[in-house]
């Protein structure tokens, strides 16, 4: 490893309060919610998130994505051409146990079988609403005189959006799909002209096998139609330097069965084509933590960060931090040994608002087992 201390981080999104989840709430629902009362909301939670994560002792935090209704569903707010909802079709996974998921994926803020609609050209009209948000987090940080090692923000990367909103527009996928990238191209870069780390939310490039329409695809079908959502995110990505751009993927954010993921050792290669300098991957999902060794078949790119989940996110069982540690480790000695680890969450742990697999205390307690745990990993790897 590049560094001698272990460092930790988050993936992103964090528990709201009950005050901000029923503001949501009733944005979600097409009700007028006072302007003032919005603000005051949104800036007390994200100085609560922040102060507390540096209480906690995390070295890279953010905003916690407080005034988010979801990670990519916030884009249906500062993209144009998105009207309405309609039901779709659950993760494939899921379709063999439908009672499970009627009975486990529905919240009062947001509802996970209807997605939005795309009813005319896609393009970014989120600049006062984005602008506002980075805003309030510096100006968050500046109040609090926060010193960590970093910061960050997420977007969701072109293909989730596409992958996540109904297309009645667009007569071709291409099309939707350069249209999408090219209208998230400017929150990207309005992040990074910011000066934060961006994280790219891109959970797709894990779980196109899981859609409809790659289900029943070969590998060789679902690895060509992820770089090409790869390139997306390049031409994207043009203007922002890869070493401040870090990328979230996984196999959904979700405690369903699994049993259809693709293996990570086969995504790798591709996944590695983009213009990036640090990757997280789940590696605490029961599912995939013996593919740590992947990382050892398929080495990082030089001067990568690798970011493995190394707490779990799905239960409310507070991960030991010798466990902890022993996932850190695993990783750390399977992959090439310059390659630098920033020990972190599977997933975040309130991706969808109202939809918290984990109480919020008990959230917080794990990222308090997070930074023991990497504390134990720097000493045995020492």
């Amino acid at each position: 490893m590049t560094n001698d201390e272990i460092r930790t981080t988050h993936i992103g999104s964090l528990p709201r309060p009950p005050e901000l989840l029923e503001l949501l709430t009733a944005k979600q629902e097409g009700e007028e919610v006072d302007e003032d009362e919005w603000e005051r909301a949104t800036t007390d939670a994200t100085h609560d998130v922040v102060e507390r994560q540096v209480d906690v002792g995390l070295d890279s935090i953010n905003n916690g994505e407080q005034s988010r209704v979801s990670f990519n569903w916030y884009v249906q707010n500062r993209l144009s051409g998105i009207d309405g909802t309609r039901e779709t079709e659950l993760w494939a996974d899921l379709q063999e146990y439908p009672e499970y998921a009627d009975e486990t994926f529905k919240t009062d803020v947001i509802d996970l079988s209807e997605q939005p609609v795309v009813v005319d050209e896609i393009e970014y009209t989120g600049y006062e609403e984005a602008e506002t948000e980075i805003d309030e987090f510096q100006a968050v940080l500046d109040d609090l005189d926060v010193d960590v090692a970093d910061t960050f923000m997420t977007s969701a990367s072109p293909s989730v959006v596409t992958a996540t909103h109904v297309n009645d527009y667009y007569d071709e996928y291409d099309d939707y799909l350069a249209d999408v990238a090219d209208a998230m191209q400017e929150e990207y870069e309005l992040i990074a002209d910011a000066g934060f780390t961006l994280q790219i939310d891109a959970p797709e490039l894990l779980t196109a096998g899981q859609t409809e329409a790659f289900a029943d695809a070969p590998l060789s079908e679902i690895k060509q139609a992820t770089r090409r959502h790869v390139e997306a995110l390049n031409d994207a990505l043009e203007n922002v330097p890869a070493e401040q751009v870090r990328l979230h993927t996984c196999w959904g954010s979700y405690e369903g069965p699994g049993h259809l993921d693709i293996d990570l050792v086969d995504m790798l290669p591709v996944i590695y084509e983009a213009d990036i300098s640090g990757l997280s991957v789940e590696q605490a999902n029961p599912r995939h933590q013996h593919e740590y060794r992947a990382f050892a078949e398929e080495p990082l790119p030089d001067d990568w960060t690798l970011i493995p989940g190394v707490v779990d996110v799905k239960t409310n069982i507070i991960d030991h931090p010798e466990t902890i540690a022993d996932r850190i480790e695993r990783v750390a000695n399977a992959a090439p040994d310059d390659t630098e680890i920033v020990a972190a969450p599977d997933c975040g742990f309130g991706t969808q608002a109202g939809l918290g697999m984990v109480s919020p205390e008990i959230a917080w307690a794990k990222l308090e087992a997070l930074v023991e745990g990497a504390e134990i990993a720097t000493k045995r790897l020492s």
